[in-house]
């Protein structure tokens, strides 16, 4: 699809040729030539020379990965395979990144290093940059066992250090690395930095705690510690240590490291997260069924009278409320007109039927925007209309909440607004900000349920904005910051899993839609959380297994991408039980998963109820 552009990257070129061998036979006879001048003849017994010192730190990785930095968190020491020792370097590169870890060493200028390194795997480099020279690398596109990659540079009249690195390709499988060495004359590795000041907690959620501190003078990288245990390496000042238990108390820590080594631990600071069995909204039984009734107009599928939905279905989402522009914020709903719609209740009695739903114990929104309805809150203004308005349809028909469906061009991100922690772009902020209000005029019984796109929410992890260098689609990932600001008070999301262009999931393969994979790789991804556009930095916290459920169409008719029932019950397996996963691993089973999203009730009316019957045979 246009819509899914990334950048280019180049197949790198020809792996270095070695000497040829009558090169190889000439430098043999100049060194022979040069032990008889220095009176060693072939021979003849030479002074042993001591060996130079590895001037790489921890260049076995024998000490897990102290020394180096990992982009994207792509790097662990592993047990198995190793060339030497007990540990070696594994690194997994993904569709962003290429699975980079480095180390600053300090040289000497005016001087010659030589750089060595022994890998496993598809596409591995080895290199060192900043020489003040020219910059070298080694590679192999294939190495079926250890095989070794070597290079040597001379530093420039001013150069006192250089970035050592080992990386591997876009996209490629892991590659390991192992016995690392640079040799040469030992630099000034100057001084130990001094343990970072300032260390506090940004944020929490119920799995994961933010935390920032001060620069430190001479720091090239940071490593958190949790409850006096490593937790995460960053190069930067802040971090987001993920993977937590709700309602539970941690003690963090933060250290300071260049080449001369690893700074004495900050102050402590101490963080809870929050608790993990909430239901923003209200209650809702364990696994529920969210459809979308097509209330506004009618197509292919026909109008279904709200007072006909069977009791299977738990949320139902009134589609659609619409701007009046796309600009102006100010949101109308009204029933198909009866031209359209011959068998339309009347208003009266469409409001008595959202009663008795919600007597029976089911959620009735008011779901925003759609394929058709672009809302673009640009100004104050703009958000400020959307709050009122909104505000008069939940009152006048007495509805439970909303549900945010902006597809198209609804959400953008600005050139520049790279972190999604903290975004800049008006439509952003202003929507975020009227979702709160609306919370906090409603409290705690508000249900707010989002149905993002792949391209929104997924997309994030390659991919975010118009990227670095720009040029990308600015709507990539551009669900992220609002679902995360929103967090805590989200009932449901349940990403559209149709419509869709290849996204690649957290084992760095693309999936398509089709069949069970796509489902469960989608849906790993909000369960897990996810580096945005490959930076460790700026991870995308899980979301709870309650909050998420999963979207699908209910027909062919529907929409692109409609699976069977039996690759939906293959989905709900792997992602509730751990079986029937197919060929890929999910990253935990969440039981409390809380359910399928479709579109639409009409299509599954028009297919003979067959999504919903199939649920409730699911879960009886």
């Amino acid at each position: 699809m246009d819509r899914f552009l990334r950048p280019s990257r180049h197949r790198p070129p020809a792996h270095r040729s070695r000497p040829a061998a009558p090169i190889a036979a000439l430098i043999a006879a100049l060194a022979l030539l040069a032990g008889v001048l220095s009176g060693t003849a072939a021979g003849a017994a030479a002074p042993e020379a001591a060996a130079e010192p590895n001037l790489v730190r921890n260049g076995g990785i024998e000490a897990g990965l102290d020394g180096w930095n990992c982009s994207a968190g792509s790097g662990s020491a592993v047990s198995s395979p190793v060339r030497s020792g007990t540990s070696a370097l594994k690194v997994q590169p993904s569709g962003n990144d290429q699975g980079q870890c480095t180390q600053t060493v300090p040289v000497r200028p005016n001087s010659q290093y030589a750089l060595s390194g022994w890998v496993q795997g598809s596409y591995a480099y080895l290199g060192a940059r900043g020489t003040g020279t020219t910059d070298v690398s080694d590679w192999t596109s294939s190495a079926a066992t250890w095989t070794e990659l070597d290079t040597s540079f001379t530093t420039g009249p001013n150069t006192t250090s250089v970035t050592v690195y080992v990386h591997g390709w876009y996209g490629q499988p892991a590659y390991h690395a192992d016995d690392l060495t640079l040799t040469g004359p030992g630099g000034d590795p100057g001084t130990v930095p001094a343990a970072p000041s300032g260390l506090s907690v940004s944020s929490t959620t119920a799995t994961s705690v933010s935390l920032s501190w001060s620069a430190v003078s001479g720091a090239t990288g940071y490593t958190v510690y949790r409850d006096g245990t490593r937790a995460t390496s960053v190069t930067g000042t802040s971090a987001t240590v993920t993977g937590l238990t709700a309602a539970t108390s941690y003690r963090f820590e933060v250290t300071a490291a260049n080449a001369a080594g690893e700074s004495a631990r900050s102050a402590s600071v101490s963080a809870t997260t929050r608790e993990g069995g909430g239901n923003p909204g209200g209650s809702l039984p364990p696994h529920a069924l969210v459809g979308y009734l097509h209330t506004s107009f009618a197509n292919g599928s026909g109008y279904t009278r709200l007072a006909d939905v069977p009791a299977s279905w738990d949320v139902i989402n009134l589609a659609f409320g619409e701007p009046t522009s796309s600009t102006s914020g100010d949101i109308r709903f009204q029933l198909c007109p009866q031209t359209e719609c011959p068998n339309v209740e009347p208003v009266a009695d469409f409001k008595a039927a959202i009663a008795a739903k919600q007597a029976a114990g089911k959620k009735v929104l008011l779901s925003i925007g759609g394929q058709n309805g672009q809302v673009q809150l640009t100004s104050t203004a703009a958000r400020d209309a959307f709050v009122r308005s909104v505000s008069g349809i939940i009152d006048e028909y007495g509805l439970d909440g909303v549900d945010i469906d902006f597809e198209g061009h609804s959400l953008s991100l600005n050139n520049g607004d790279t972190d999604f922690r903290n975004p800049t772009t008006p439509v952003i902020v202003n929507l975020i900000s009227a979702l709160k209000t609306l919370k906090a005029k409603y409290g705690e019984s508000f249900v707010l349920t989002m149905a993002p796109e792949t391209f929104f929410v997924q997309m994030g992890y390659q991919f975010y904005g118009t990227g670095q260098w720009g040029g990308q689609d600015p709507r990539c990932g551009a669900y992220l910051p609002v679902i995360h600001a929103l967090r805590d008070s989200l009932t449901l999301l349940h990403v559209q899993d149709y419509n869709s262009g290849p996204i690649m999931g957290l084992d760095n393969q693309y999936h398509t839609m089709g069949g069970a994979d796509f489902h469960i790789a989608m849906t790993d991804m909000l369960l897990t959380g996810f580096p945005v556009a490959g930076n460790s930095e700026r991870f995308f916290p899980a979301l709870r297994p309650d909050q998420v459920a999963i979207g699908m169409p209910a027909s062919t008719q529907a929409g692109n991408g409609h699976v069977s029932t039996g690759e939906v019950n293959k989905a709900l397996d792997c992602l509730t039980k751990g079986s029937n996963c197919g060929s890929y691993r999910t990253h935990g089973t969440w039981p409390g998963m809380r359910g399928l999203m479709t579109w639409s009730i009409n299509w599954d009316r028009y297919n003979n109820w067959e999504f919903s019957r199939n649920f409730d045979a699911y879960w009886p």
